[in-house]
C-alpha cells in the first residue's frame, strides 16, 4: 500500500436542510462541534493520521465558512508535502450548471485531480462524527482485490430508513443494495448472518443491517468509468450499478460512528460527548483531531459549579450552575445563570458592555436555559427562561425554533430581558 497514490475528496455537503438553522449560514461540515471544532475537521484529521498527503474538500452551498476554516488551519506543509485544497463549484465552458449530487461534485472536478491509473481515491462525508484509520479499509480493498469498496456500520432495523443498506457474502463482496428502506419494505434478507458475524467481530442485537458510512474506495480508473455517465449520487446511483459491473465489497467497521444529519443527532452527539466515558472522546493521543489554532488565553471560572462539562478556550464564568453541557469558544455567562443539557457555540468575537453598544454577547445574569443549542454571537438579557415548557416537538418562533424538541437559538440572535421560550 503507497500512501502516495491515494487521493482524498471530501464531499463539503448540499443545503442540509434538516439541520436547519444551524446551516443558515454555513454549510452543514462547518457546523461547530466540541466547544471548538468543526465537523470538516474529523475527516481531514482522520486522513491527515492515515498517512494521506493529498486532500481535496468539494463545496458548493454556503461555503464562505468552510472555505475561511479550511485556510487558517490547513496551510500546505511543506516537509511532508501535505495539502489541504478546496475545491468551490464553478461553470465551465463545458457545463453551466451546479452540483446536481455527491457523483456529480467528484465528477465535474475530476481535472482536477490529475489521477494516475494507479492510484486510489478515497471519497469521504464532510459531516460524519467517527474516528478511523483509512489505512485499514485501503488493506481489505488490496487484500480483496476490489474495485470498489464501501464501509458501511451495523445499524438497528429503526435505523435503516436513514442509510442505505447492504447485502454480503461472506466475503465481504456486496450482493445487492438498497436505499433508504422504508418500514413497509421487506428488508428481512439484508440480515447480518451469524456467518458475516462472527468473520468481521460484529457485535449487538440480533437483528443488524450493514448502512453506508459514506465511506468509498475506489481504483482511480474505475471511479472516472463510473463516472462516466450522468448519475448524480454515489448512494443512489452509482453505488448500486457498480455492484452488477464491477467487484464491489463491503468493509465492516465496528467504531463509534454517527451521521450528524439532524439536529437531533446533532445535539444527541454533543451532549454525549460531556459523559465520563463518551462514544466519542477528543481526548486520546491516538487519532488527534486537528482544528485552527486560536491562541486565546485560558477560560476564567469565577465562583461557578461544573458538571460534566466541556468547556472551550477563552470562556468567563462567573457565578453559574453548567451541567451537561457544551460550552464554546470565548462564551460569556454571567451570575446565577443556570445552563442544563446544552450547547453554545460561543462567539467568534468579545463585545463586553461597553457605552452605545448594544449589550455583551454571551448569557446574562439569573437565566434558566435546558435542552437548547446557542448558536455564535447570542446575546440573552437577563432572567431569561429557554426550557420549552410546553413539551412543542417542531415549531418555528420569534427569535427561535423547536426541533425534535430541542430549542435552537440562530446565531447573531437577540434576547431581551425576562423573555421566555
Amino acid at each position: 500500500m503507497n500512501n502516495n497514490n491515494v487521493t482524498v475528496l471530501i464531499l463539503g455537503g448540499g443545503q442540509g436542510k434538516r439541520l436547519f438553522p444551524l446551516t443558515s449560514y454555513r454549510s452543514k461540515p462547518a457546523v461547530p462541534m466540541g466547544g471548538k471544532y468543526r465537523l470538516v475537521d474529523i475527516p481531514i484529521s482522520n486522513s491527515i493520521n492515515s498517512g494521506f498527503r493529498r486532500i481535496f474538500v468539494l463545496t458548493q452551498f454556503n461555503s464562505t465558512s468552510l472555505h475561511r476554516h479550511i485556510h487558517r488551519t490547513y496551510p500546505y506543509e511543506y516537509f511532508h508535502q501535505t495539502s489541504v485544497e478546496l475545491l468551490a463549484a464553478e461553470q465551465t465552458p463545458s457545463t453551466t450548471d451546479w452540483f446536481q449530487g455527491t457523483a456529480d461534485a467528484v465528477r465535474k472536478h475530476i481535472p482536477h485531480y490529475h489521477l494516475e491509473e494507479a492510484d486510489t481515491v478515497v471519497i469521504l462525508s464532510g459531516d460524519h462524527l467517527y474516528r478511523m484509520d483509512y489505512r485499514d479499509i485501503l488493506r481489505f480493498h488490496e487484500e480483496r482485490g476490489a474495485d470498489v469498496t464501501v464501509s458501511t456500520a451495523p445499524v438497528t432495523q429503526k435505523e435503516v430508513r436513514h442509510f442505505g443498506i447492504m447485502q454480503v457474502r461472506t466475503s465481504g463482496q456486496i450482493t445487492a443494495f438498497r436505499e433508504k428502506p422504508s418500514p413497509k419494505e421487506n428488508i428481512h434478507s439484508f440480515i447480518i448472518p451469524e456467518t458475516i458475524r462472527s468473520t468481521f467481530k460484529v457485535r449487538g442485537p440480533k437483528e443488524l443491517y450493514l448502512a453506508s458510512m459514506g465511506v468509498y474506495v475506489f481504483k482511480a480508473k474505475v471511479l472516472i468509468e463510473a463516472l462516466a455517465g450522468r448519475e448524480a449520487d454515489f448512494g443512489k446511483e452509482v453505488i448500486p450499478k457498480a455492484i452488477h459491473k464491477h467487484k464491489v465489497y463491503g468493509y465492516i467497521f465496528n467504531g463509534y460512528w454517527r451521521d450528524i444529519g439532524t439536529i437531533k443527532s446533532f445535539y444527541e452527539a454533543s451532549i454525549d460527548l460531556t459523559k465520563d466515558n463518551p462514544s466519542f472522546n477528543f481526548f486520546t493521543p491516538k487519532g488527534v483531531v486537528f482544528t485552527r489554532a486560536r491562541f486565546l488565553p485560558p477560560s476564567k471560572i469565577i465562583d461557578a459549579k461544573l458538571r460534566n462539562a466541556l468547556i472551550a478556550e477563552g470562556c468567563i464564568l462567573e457565578g453559574a450552575t453548567i451541567e451537561n453541557s457544551v460550552i464554546g469558544l470565548r462564551s460569556v455567562i454571567s451570575k446565577g445563570t443556570v445552563i442544563r443539557r446544552s450547547v453554545l457555540m460561543g462567539n467568534d468575537f468579545y463585545r463586553l458592555e461597553q457605552p452605545g453598544s448594544r449589550g455583551r454577547l454571551g448569557i446574562g445574569r439569573d437565566c434558566r436555559i435546558e435542552n437548547c443549542i446557542l448558536d455564535k454571537n447570542v446575546c440573552i438579557g437577563n432572567d431569561v427562561v429557554i426550557s420549552n415548557r410546553r413539551g412543542v416537538r417542531e415549531e418555528n418562533g420569534k427569535n427561535y425554533c423547536i426541533r425534535d424538541g430541542v430549542v435552537i437559538i440562530p446565531k447573531g440572535t437577540v434576547i431581551p430581558d425576562r423573555a421566555v421560550i
